[in-house]
């Protein structure tokens, strides 16, 4: 078996070198198999396939194609290039556009010897390219297409082994390098148009740089326009150069630039200076002409000027890269006439448009390039370089002398950059980079590109795989993850690759498949430059309200429906008729069949069943973190990195106003725009960003409900915020943190839902403690905060941050340490109170059997700081005040010394040091008689013979706090009203407690409706129990004019005037009219001054007079009727009195009636301004004294009075005239009593009943009047200014004012 083994392997030197590895391999397996049978019967099956492999390499050998060469530049020196090819392993070949180079050279290497030992691999920057170039060698060579010659672009492979020459995309190259790392089934490798330096270009040269010396049978053949050559010469050690001249007829260049500064017309525009060139062209003579233009919109609206000029015999036709083939192909067509090509910078390299002589070069491009600091890949429009401009002019030339018109000038053209920026320096490197970590060729910084990458760029690209989460980085060495080889093994770009990991996860592969492969083609949707609305309505259909992405599954869904139900050859015609893509479709449909086979390798299952909107657009936001969108409030979206972009106007979300979106690109153009566009959530995207967003942890608080420390936490996704103030437990992120505030909160602030004993315990403890400092007005007894949070921290664990890790910990110590938590009054005092005591700061307050409880409060910037006595509104009408002038025993000494300090200086000196006296009257002060202020005088007399009035003291600068507070309440102690003023707290409280009672008063004592007597006897006083407390209220009949109620008031005043009035009523009610009794015994005189009363209605004026007769009967009786039997026999006394009673009472009215009359005819007409304010001064008089209803409300027994002062007013009317000046004085001094009874003039109400002293002080004034304007008259009683004075004082004694 060894003999045979060392046989073996020298065989495998004769094999075709694409099998040799694989061979070898199988060899060595074989060695390993120790069953003998097994081992021979496996070895023979090498034997033969190592002797097929011999087989294939000499037939190979045998059928090389007949090579021959056309006129072209390149084959004048084809024995030098082949002769340089056999002695070099790499040879640079640069040519001048239309040299032959691209398709003469593989030609040359098979000449050299090359294709034997594998393929002849030509690589094209583009596809359109590949194909046709090797079209064109086949046909060279005389072969079909997949035989000799073939070509292999994105899932269209033309080649069979038996192949020489294989033509493929750069792109196509490196995916190969992936599983065949040696490049085994290559010979010979040609790069052409390498002077482009696209990022493949770039990686494969650097690439094969490192593998020439592992595979030095390998020949590399750069070939290239005469643009800067010598790079790629030292970068491969200084290899052979050779030069080959294009050209076969000179170029006139032509300068045209739009700006001409000799001129004084305006500048043209671009289209304008086309047209011109062209008209300048047409002049030159016949020839095709080449136009470069920027992109296909610029090649629509020239081609829209030129065919509006109507040009004899010119055609026009558009080129560039989304083309459909057919329109493509139209370039190479035969054709008669002149032909205008507008093309993008695709015709500058790439393809040989046939028949050009004249050249158009604006001079500009949109070239690619990467901002580093948006993160955007970028296509702006800029000026080209001079290599670029000079590849454009030779385009011109090839069949006779050429033009080259550039609408730039000359100087222009010598300022700009010799060579455009290669690919690497201006684009992400995220693919280059995640392809190297998957090959293990290490550190892209160390790969040796022909020029090495901005370090920047590196940067994004590699920010860019950690943001799908394919590369992770741990100290400085960075690792290809679990993420990262998936991607890597996806035939997509990284973020797309990301999105279909995503999307396995959440089980909508097949959705995401469609859409990726999708964004990996140009759209397969057309639309004609002469046809947009007809494709904008038939592309309609597809279109989605919040995804673009949408209409990718919605188209490839439609694309199946017709493709089941048509045939091959009808599907393509619907397809042109509704501006589909055919061959886009195809390569769409390939690209999802080669992610579901890589799906497949992976071991996982596409779904059948359809995912929802959700599923796939978080797959889809896995791979695009950085191409999300917050909506302004103005215009746009706010993006990553603070960029600005608006949708694309071609989106369907053009004029959305979702206010999150993500885009498939941002592409920035006149401006930055998002193409296919979806609306989001933000809460989609949290889950696939956690390794890249800053998390910020606001306003960490406790929380008594939820029993744990919650902070509101902040997400950001570069600078967007996804994640806004959202609750989390803290306990889990700042656990130390969090202890502190829950033992401060929790524990010594009381905040927590824990019913245990020392909590119980201490915060009575503390409250009491805190009462101390309430009462003694200090903040020094009770210790710190920070004091008892010591004392919980020292006996708590440290993982102790929650209610529940709390409860744990304590139920198995409050086993053996039941009384660990339980603070002492040594724990919590600074300071000893023992002055503090029961009697020095009473808890409640007792007034007669009122014992209410009383609150000490130590906030001077609140209204409720000092004493409160805490009133439940329904004693409010219980508490009379008195006593609360005297304060609390501890506060009396600060209360003596603050009135002493506000006395004036003349006699506060007599009581220096006012400490001490205050320490005098205390101990004489034993009684709580009387007012606090008097006593103290009284005591201050007795000790200095200094007497101090009571209007020397001045109580506003006493301190707040040692007034009462009276605080009502409601029956859940919320607070109602507070003050100082307990009577003005009662007036604006009048009438709720009857509200009170009556929610819960027995039914039946309040009644409405009644025309007869109740069934009930009505109490002077009502009470109930309620909420411990005794609620008083007083029921009386309520006169209601038509029938009367009976209603509970808050006083017994209230009540007593309100029973009048209802007793009245309800005999008025039901005793007989007497106006027929008066029609027959009033003399005529009475009746006419009745009729003519300023009331009109006579009724009124009797039924007033009835009441007031009936009213002064109820006055003239012990008490006011209260049951049915008293009121029946008030009833049959007025029953048979009441006639005569009115009937007297009518005629001393009728006398009122006709004095007022005259007085009003008096006072009509014009007056002088002297006596003006003396008139008004009347009226006013006449107003309160004669007024509806004013014989019930000034009484019977009043009458002759308001008949005299009627006859005061008569005389001063008379004196008026006489005298104006002394009726001015008269009137002044009356004013200022009035003033000086401020509130006791203005609670009299003319209509209403008024209490005592308000009717006295009113009579009073009337008497002044007679004294002072018709004393002849005399008064009722003695009565002066002084004597009136002196009864408002009185009143303000007794507290009415």
């Amino acid at each position: 078996m060894s003999q045979l083994n060392n046989q073996s392997l020298a065989l495998l030197k004769a094999v075709y070198p694409a099998n040799y590895y694989q061979l070898k391999k199988r060899f060595f397996n074989i060695k390993k198999i120790t069953n003998q049978a097994q081992q021979q019967a496996k070895f023979t099956q090498w034997l033969a396939a190592v002797e097929s492999s011999i087989l294939f390499k000499q037939t190979r050998a045998q059928n090389l194609p007949k090579i021959e060469y056309p006129d072209l530049p390149v084959s004048d020196k084809r024995d030098e290039i082949v002769e340089t090819i056999r002695n070099n392993q790499v040879v640079i070949i640069a040519g001048e556009t239309g040299s032959g180079k691209t398709t003469q050279l593989p030609k040359m290497c098979l000449e050299a010897g090359c294709g034997l030992n594998g393929f002849i691999g030509h690589t094209q920057p583009r596809r359109l390219a590949a194909r046709s170039v090797a079209a064109r060698i086949a046909e060279e060579l005389k072969t079909e297409i997949g035989q000799a010659v073939g070509f292999k672009v994105r899932f269209s492979d033309q080649t069979k082994a038996e192949s020489y020459i294989k033509l493929m995309t750069d792109g196509i190259l490196l995916a190969e390098i992936q599983q065949d790392k040696f490049l085994n089934q290559y010979d010979t490798i040609i790069i052409d148009e390498a002077h482009e330096r696209s990022l493949n270009i770039d990686f494969i040269m650097g690439y094969l740089r490192q593998l020439l010396q592992r595979r030095p049978d390998l020949k590399v053949i750069i070939t290239s326009a005469t643009i800067d050559v010598e790079k790629f010469s030292k970068h491969f050690d200084q290899a052979p150069i050779i030069e080959v001249s294009g050209r076969s007829f000179p170029v006139e260049i032509r300068y045209r630039p739009l700006v001409d500064e000799d001129r004084e017309k305006d500048d043209k525009d671009i289209i304008q200076a086309i047209s011109d060139a062209v008209d300048e062209l047409c002049d030159a003579g016949p020839g095709d002409i080449l136009i470069f233009m920027n992109g296909e919109r610029e090649i629509r609206d020239t081609a829209d000027a030129l065919n509006k000029l109507k040009l004899k015999h010119c055609e026009v036709l558009p080129l560039y890269a989304r083309l459909s083939a057919s329109e493509q192909n139209r370039i190479f067509q035969s054709h008669a006439g002149r032909r205008i090509v507008l093309s993008t910078n695709v015709a500058e390299t790439s393809l040989t448009v046939p028949g050009i002589r004249y050249v158009i070069d604006p001079g500009t491009a949109r070239i690619s390039r990467y901002s580093a600091r948006t993160k955007v890949q970028r296509l702006p429009i800029e000026a080209i370089s001079q290599a670029s401009a000079n590849q454009r002019a030779g385009r011109c030339g090839r069949v006779a002398a050429g033009i080259c018109i550039r609408l730039y000038a000359e100087d222009d053209f010598n300022n700009r950059p010799e060579f455009t920026d290669p690919e690497i320096l201006r684009t992400n490197l995220a693919s280059v980079i995640l392809q190297m970590h998957a090959l293990g060729l290490g550190d892209i910084e160390a790969f040796p590109f022909i020029q090495a990458p901005d370090s920047r760029n590196i940067k994004d690209g590699v920010n860019l795989l950690k943001e799908i989460g394919a590369l992770n980085q741990h100290k400085q060495e960075i690792k290809l993850t679990k993420v990262g080889k998936q991607v890597a093994s996806l035939p997509v770009d990284p973020r797309l690759g990301k999105m279909v990991i995503t999307a396995e996860q959440l089980n909508c592969l097949r959705e995401i498949c469609i859409i990726v492969s999708g964004l990996s083609i140009q759209d397969p949707r057309e639309r004609p430059s002469d046809k947009k609305q007809a494709s904008d309505e038939k592309h309609k259909r597809f279109e989605d309200k919040e995804s673009d992405f949408f209409s990718f599954i919605k188209l490839w869904n439609y694309i199946e429906t017709q493709q089941d139900e048509l045939s091959q050859n009808q599907f393509r015609k619907l397809c042109k008729a509704e501006f589909l893509n055919y061959l886009r479709i195809k390569e769409w449909q390939d690209i999802v069949y080669q992610l579901s086979e890589s799906i497949k390798d992976l071991g996982w299952r596409i779904n059948t069943n359809d995912a929802g909107y959700q599923p796939i657009h978080q797959a889809l936001i896995s791979g695009l973190l950085s191409h999300l969108g917050n909506k302004k409030p103005d215009q746009g979206y706010l993006g990553a990195r603070n960029s600005q972009f608006l949708v694309f106007p071609g989106s369907a979300l053009a004029k959305t106003k979702a206010k999150w979106v993500m885009a498939a690109e941002l592409v920035e153009t006149s401006r930055l725009f998002a193409r296919v566009v979806a609306k989001i959530e933000p809460e989609w995207v949290e889950t696939y960003a956690q390794h890249l967003v800053n998390k910020k942890y606001d306003e960490a608080h406790w929380e008594k409900k939820r029993g744990s420390v919650v902070a509101f936490e902040s997400q950001v996704l570069y600078g967007l915020t996804i994640v806004h103030k959202r609750r989390v437990q803290y306990s889990k992120i700042d656990p130390v943190v969090s202890r502190e505030i829950f033992i401060r909160e929790a524990l010594v602030n009381g905040e927590i839902n824990l019913k245990e004993d020392f909590i119980q315990h201490n915060t009575q403890l503390v409250d009491d403690v805190e009462l101390l400092e309430a009462k003694t007005r200090r903040r020094d007894i009770l210790a710190d905060e920070s004091d008892l949070f010591d004392f919980y921290a020292s006996k708590i664990p440290d993982n102790i941050c929650d209610t529940a890790s709390f409860k744990h910990w304590w139920k198995q110590q409050k086993a053996s340490t039941p009384k660990l938590l339980h603070m002492t009054e040594a724990d919590l005092m600074k300071h000893e109170a023992e002055h503090i005591t029961k009697d020095a700061f009473p808890d409640v307050w007792q007034q007669g059997n009122l014992r209410l409880p009383l609150e000490y409060v130590f906030e001077p910037s609140q209204q409720a700081d000092g004493i409160n006595l805490i009133i439940p509104l329904a004693l409010i009408n219980q508490i009379e005040d008195t006593g609360f002038d005297w304060g609390i025993p501890g506060y009396r000494h600060a209360l003596i010394v603050a009135l002493i300090k506000s006395l004036p200086k003349s006699l506060r000196k007599n009581f220096v040091p006012a400490p001490n006296y205050a320490d005098a009257c205390l101990q004489n002060l034993v009684n709580q008689e009387g007012s606090f202020v008097a006593a103290v005088a009284k005591q201050l007399l007795r000790m200095t013979g200094v007497r101090v009035e009571e209007d020397d003291w001045d109580l506003t600068q006493i301190p707040s706090h040692l007034r009462f507070n009276f605080k009502v309440v409601d029956e859940k102690s919320k607070v109602i009203l507070i003050g100082k003023d307990l009577s003005q707290l009662k007036d604006k409280l009048q009438g709720k407690v009857a509200e009170t009672l009556t929610k819960v008063a027995d039914k039946g004592i309040e009644q409405q409706g009644l025309t007869e007597w109740p069934s009930l006897k009505i109490p002077e006083e009502y009470s109930r129990k309620q909420a411990g407390y005794e609620i008083k209220a007083y029921p009386a009949l309520v006169d209601k004019k038509n029938d009367v109620a009976i209603e509970l008031f808050d006083t017994q005043l209230q009540a007593n005037y309100a029973m009048l009035d209802g007793v009245a009523r309800l005999l008025y009610l039901n005793l007989p009219s007497v106006r027929s009794y008066l029609q027959d015994k009033l003399p005529n005189k009475a009746k006419l001054g009745l009729y003519f009363n300023p009331f009109g209605n006579i009724k009124v004026l009797i039924e007033d007079c009835i009441l007031a007769c009936i009213k002064d009967y109820l006055a003239s009786l012990p008490s006011l009727p209260r049951s049915q039997y008293e009121y029946q026999q008030c009833r049959e006394y007025l029953r048979g009195e009441i006639a005569d009673l009115v009937l007297s009472v009518a005629v001393q009215v009728e006398k009122l009636l006709s004095l007022y009359n005259a007085i009003n005819k008096k006072l009509k007409g014009k007056t002088s301004f002297d006596l003006i304010q003396a008139q008004s001064d009347i009226k006013q008089q006449l107003e309160n004294l004669v007024f509806k209803g004013f014989v019930s409300s000034h009484g019977v027994n009043k009458l002759k009075d308001v008949e005299r002062y009627l006859t005061a007013i008569e005389r001063r009317l008379e004196k008026l005239p006489v005298d104006p000046v002394r009726d001015r004085l008269n009137r002044d001094q009356i004013e200022k009593v009035i003033q000086n009874a401020g509130k006791l003039a203005g609670l009299y109400q003319k209509d209403k009943s008024n209490t005592a002293e308000v009717s006295q002080f009113r009579w009073m004034v009337e008497e002044l009047r007679v004294s002072f304007f018709a004393q002849q008259l005399g008064t009722a009683f003695p009565v002066s200014t002084k004597r009136v004075n002196q009864f408002i004082e009185e009143c303000k004694k007794m507290g009415v004012i």
